[in-house]
This record gives C-alpha cells, sequence and structure tokens, in this order.
C-alpha cells in the first residue's frame, strides 16, 4: 500500500480520534484504551512501511497524547515529572537529531566566520562587541585582571540578568523559527559570529587559554543550550514548509509540541548556567584543575543526555 493511499484510507478515523481526545469530559477510559490500540497498530504498519515519513511522526504524537490521557489520572504527579525526563524528551530529541546537528553545524561555522573576520580586520571585533565593552576589556588587561568584567555586578543581581537573557535569547532562536528556519538560523550565526570574534580577541591578547578556562564555566551550558533551542526553531520552521503528507495545521502542531517540549527541557539548563555566571565565573583565581572539572562535566552532561541518551532510550522503546 503506497502511503497516500494509506493515509487517504485512515485520515477521517484520525481525525475524529482527534476530537475525542481534544473533548476530554466526553473521553472514558474503555475508549480511550480501544482508540490507543488502533492507532498503535496504524503506528506499527507506517514505522514498517514509511518509517521516516511525516505520517509516522504524526502517527506517533497522536498516540503519545492518547497515552498520557489514559494515564492522567493516576495518583501521583512525580511518575509523569520522571516519565517527562526519562523517557518523553529524549524521544523528542532523538525525533529532531538531524535538526541539532544542522544548528550545531551553522552555529560552528558562524564562530569560524566570526575568527576569521576579527583575524583579517582588526575593527571587525569593536563592530561586533561594541566599543565600550573591547575598551573596558583593554583596561581590565592592563590591570593583569583581564576577566574582571564578570565581578562588576553582584552575585544574584548577576545571576538574574544573565538567566533571563539566557531565556530571551533561547526563546527567541526558538520563536523566529516562524519565519522559516532561515529566522532561526540568524539569531545562531549572529551568537556563533560574536562567540568567535569574543575568541579572537583574547587569543589576540594571548589570553586564549585563561579566557577559555573562566568563560566556559557558563559558557558550556549557555552556549549549548542556544544550539539546542535553534534545532527546536528550525523543527518549527520545517513544519511550516516541509508538510509532507500532513495537513499543514497538523504539521504546524506536531512542530510547536516538540519545540515547546525542548524549551521546557532545556530551561533547568538556563537556572544552572546563571548560577554558574554569577556565583562562579568571578572567581578567576580558582584552581585550574576545578575549572576545568566543571567544564568537562558539564560538556559530558550536554553530550550525554542530549546525544547519547536519546538514542539509548529509542532503542529501548522499539525492542521487538
Amino acid at each position: 500500500m503506497k502511503e497516500i493511499v494509506f493515509l487517504n484510507r485512515n485520515k477521517d478515523k484520525w481525525e475524529k480520534f482527534e476530537q475525542l481526545i481534544n473533548n476530554q469530559s466526553a473521553s472514558n477510559p474503555d475508549t480511550l484504551a480501544n482508540l490507543y490500540i488502533q492507532l498503535t497498530d496504524d503506528l506499527s504498519y507506517s514505522r514498517t512501511f514509511f518509517p521516516k515519513s511525516s505520517t509516522t511522526a504524526y502517527l506517533n504524537q497522536l498516540s503519545m497524547r492518547v497515552h498520557q490521557q489514559i494515564y492522567k489520572n493516576k495518583k501521583t504527579k512525580k511518575g509523569a515529572f520522571r516519565n517527562f525526563w526519562t523517557t518523553e524528551l529524549p524521544l523528542t530529541l532523538y525525533d529532531i537529531r538531524k535538526q541539532l546537528l544542522y544548528a550545531f553545524l551553522i552555529f560552528s561555522v558562524s564562530v569560524l566566520i566570526g575568527i576569521l573576520s576579527s583575524r583579517g580586520d582588526q575593527t571587525f571585533v569593536r563592530t561586533i562587541l561594541g566599543d565600550d565593552y573591547v575598551n573596558m576589556t583593554l583596561d581590565n588587561i592592563k590591570n593583569n585582571d583581564p576577566m574582571a568584567v564578570y565581578k562588576q555586578q553582584g552575585q544574584t543581581l548577576m545571576f538574574l540578568s544573565i538567566t533571563i537573557n539566557n531565556v530571551r535569547v533561547s526563546i527567541l532562536a526558538f520563536v523566529l523559527g516562524i519565519f522559516t528556519a532561515f529566522g532561526t538560523g540568524y539569531v545562531l550565526f549572529s551568537n556563533g559570529v560574536m562567540l568567535g570574534s569574543f575568541t579572537y580577541f583574547f587569543i589576540r591578547y594571548d589570553l586564549f587559554w585563561e579566557s577559555t578556562r573562566v568563560i566556559w564555566i557558563h559558557g558550556a551550558l549557555e552556549i549549548s543550550v542556544i544550539v539546542i533551542a535553534g534545532a527546536a526553531g528550525i523543527v518549527l520552521g520545517n513544519s511550516m514548509i516541509f508538510t509532507g503528507t500532513l495537513p499543514r495545521k497538523t504539521s504546524i502542531q506536531i512542530g510547536v509540541r516538540k519545540g515547546v517540549k525542548i524549551i521546557a527541557g532545556i530551561f533547568p539548563i538556563f537556572i544552572v548556567a546563571g548560577f554558574l555566571e554569577g556565583f562562579v565565573t568571578r572567581h578567576t583565581d580558582m584552581p585550574m584543575a576545578l575549572s576545568w572539572a566543571i567544564i568537562i562535566s558539564s560538556f559530558s552532561f550536554i553530550i550525554w543526555y542530549f546525544v547519547i541518551n536519546p538514542v539509548k532510550v529509542y532503542k529501548n522503546q522499539h525492542k521487538y
């Protein structure tokens, strides 16, 4: 059976299923259980014959909604909370693994552009970072405290302002996906060029390793969540353009749900990154071993939870 035939044969049934799920007051456990069985049968067929299609993605999302509806009345909310972090979010991350790679590549190329542009034009850094910041940092370098910028604000105020800014940038990276992936790409590109210019500025003054061991204490998490939010934005943008065999409205709904889950998943990391920048980064004289331990631990967590673990969870969920 061709996918278009499979879709036309079942789309009316799936639309009725959606209406039943949305009308929660009319739903009962027996009806939902029967619905779940039918959906999983359709999903199994779609995964077998159209594993990478939008139809499979749509049925997977619909099945998850039915599953959540069945178990929503469980007495304990702890189970649902745990399920989000151990299963639901990792499976969503697995679904967007290609978009996460694209976001990482866009950001990485942008960083390289920032470095090469700063190397070729000494005024480029001032254009990107601003004269005030560059002049202040030059004064700090002369005073043998190049990272003094992290000591200017009070700890709590800096923590709050940085956290709010991180949330703003990441939500912007996601929301601008509404203007297709180019909107999100702009956020990734501009932040990547800024990081590249910032990095070369310290390379020029032979402060690369000193700046790296200080800045990346919080930057490991901060930069990572921007890239992950960018992946969510690309998912949203693609859902508006590449609808496959799905109605555009349904495709966008799936894209929004995935994106919101990802933003919710990285929210705690905003807090931790803001805390590190506000309370830890300012201690520029901390032992080098401790600095690198924090940086390596942060990157290890990001790689494990957002790259390795989703593959593991997906394989566990699809054992036959």
